[in-house]
């Protein structure tokens, strides 16, 4: 998805999650009258897209993330190329190999 990307359905994406609107739309700091509006139809802002589309899509914890890491990622990327492609596709294979690992503990 890209960034800013119109969010077609929260409500779907809120009941993918198995989230009432309370759940869900507090934790990108909207109230849940608000949330329900944007249910509705009513056109979000581009901040609380973006923020439901890091948290909620991307699942992004925002209470682990501090600009401090988007600094090192910046320089890295910048100053080391090669080793950021290369922590990037590692990191892209442990994703990808989770929910197998998740499946043979069963």
């Amino acid at each position: 998805m890209k960034l800013f990307e119109k969010i077609v359905n929260p409500r779907e994406i809120r009941r993918k999650l198995g989230l009432n609107q309370q759940e869900f739309w507090t934790k990108i700091g909207v109230t849940q009258s608000g949330g329900s509006r944007y249910e509705s139809g009513r056109n979000m802002p581009k901040p609380v897209r973006e923020l439901l589309r890091l948290v909620h899509v991307e699942q992004l914890d925002l209470t682990k993330v501090r600009k401090e890491d988007f600094d090192i990622i910046d320089y890295l990327r910048e100053t080391h190329p090669d080793l950021y492609k290369s922590l990037k596709k590692a990191v892209k294979a442990r994703e990808n190999q989770q929910p197998v690992a998740a499946e043979e503990n069963n």
